[in-house]
């Protein structure tokens, strides 16, 4: 396996990092906008992307919560969901100057949101906030803004794997091993499976190198190497490096002082042809938009369905517990259950009380709880454990 570290593509969000918005600015949202979030406790759930893919299965479980009101470029899309839900539906396109007012008990983002402007219109209205959408860069970004505002209002930051699922799971099995040594996910991803165009943004990362740890040390990592093969779900899948959320922030959260996520296809062939297909180069001489198509292709093939499948192992004190997690509605539903459990953390309505200002989801008070919650949703979760 050749190493190519030396040809480092630059990340254009370090650069966007560096040129943080001061803390009274409207989060570097396109010109013209004024946006006004007003935080009103009898006020709707509004989620961004509310009718897309991921966001339609969270709506249909949030409506048991509050009413929901569900933003988009194409409001028309969504308006027999609003209805049968007893929603509402409005447009909202984050590309576009026009100003957005509502007043809204909580926000989830369920759409991409490459300028802030959903986050920096939360936090100026002082509404609890959950995001499940962000790649690594972004969440940093992201975590550096709520920091210079200083929330008193939750903002949980829940794109680890499947909307916060990878974490808690993780955090779960650390609390019941006194601690997290090391901690490593293996997603195998159907393609049959249905999925929106936002969840295959990750796509646009595999040129770029990112810093993981390894035993309590920051180093980079090349996407789509350190090819293992492991049990996800009793059949043995061949995975390689992503770039996720949860592998900056367990070492912060947890103590972890390894963490790893690593993707493969349910089909052998299929991981095969990407691997060979990173082997050419392609992701990195491939970059930028006139190569997207080709790119989101190899992943976004959207189907009728398929099964979601994700193994978390967790080593510490000579012990490893493993929880194997199988999905059958699919990762869009798998996804939409981790996104409703960061809606009832920063609403409190999960037993314990919100997060004040910044979280992240393995912040949980009681994950064994969240596990629960996981079963509760239809998710099967078998455990193991084994001597390290």
């Amino acid at each position: 396996m050749t190493d190519d570290r030396a040809e480092r593509a630059p990340d254009p969000d370090v650069a966007a990092a560096s040129a943080a918005a001061p803390a009274h600015a409207s989060a570097a949202a396109p010109a013209g906008c004024g946006d006004d979030l007003r935080y009103d406790p009898r006020g709707p759930v509004l989620i961004t992307g509310g009718y897309g893919t991921v966001g339609a299965a969270l709506a249909e479980r949030a409506a048991g919560i509050a009413p929901v009101l569900l933003t988009g470029r194409t409001p028309e899309r969504g308006a027999e969901l609003a209805a049968r839900l007893g929603g509402e539906v409005r447009a909202w396109d984050l590309a576009d100057p026009a100003p957005f007012r509502a007043g809204v008990r909580a926000v989830v983002g369920a759409v991409n949101d490459p300028a802030d402007r959903v986050l920096g219109a939360a936090l100026a209205g002082g509404v609890p906030y959950v995001d499940i959408t962000r790649w690594t860069a972004r969440l940093q970004r992201a975590a550096a803004l709520v920091a210079l505002r200083r929330p008193a209002s939750p903002v949980l930051l829940s794109s680890a794997w499947m909307g916060g699922v990878s974490s808690l799971v993780a955090a779960a099995l650390a609390a019941e091993l006194g601690g997290a040594t090391e901690v490593e996910v293996a997603v195998r991803w159907d393609p049959a499976d249905r999925a929106g165009a936002d969840s295959v943004d990750f796509m646009d990362r595999l040129g770029v190198d990112f810093e993981v740890a390894e035993d309590g040390r920051p180093r980079p990592a090349v996407p789509l190497t350190e090819v293992r093969t492991v049990a996800v779900g009793g059949r043995p899948v061949r995975v390689a490096r992503i770039d996720t959320p949860e592998q900056y922030t367990l070492p912060l959260t947890l103590g972890a002082a390894t963490a790893a996520t690593r993707i493969g296809f349910g089909s052998a062939a299929a991981t095969r042809a990407l691997l060979a297909v990173r082997g050419t180069g392609f992701f990195r001489w491939g970059a930028g938009p006139r190569w997207a198509p080709v790119r989101r292709a190899l992943l976004y093939s959207p189907g009728e369905g398929g099964t979601a499948r994700m193994r978390v192992d967790v080593r510490h004190g000579g012990r490893t517990l493993t929880a194997t997690l199988t999905d059958p509605r699919g990762q869009a539903h798998l996804t939409a259950v981790g996104a409703l459990l960061g809606l009832r953390r920063i609403l409190g309505t999960d037993g314990a009380p919100p997060p004040s200002g910044l979280a992240f989801p393995e912040q949980h008070p009681d994950p064994a709880s969240a596990l629960a919650s996981l079963a509760a949703e239809g998710v099967v979760i078998e455990r193991e454990d084994t001597p390290s």
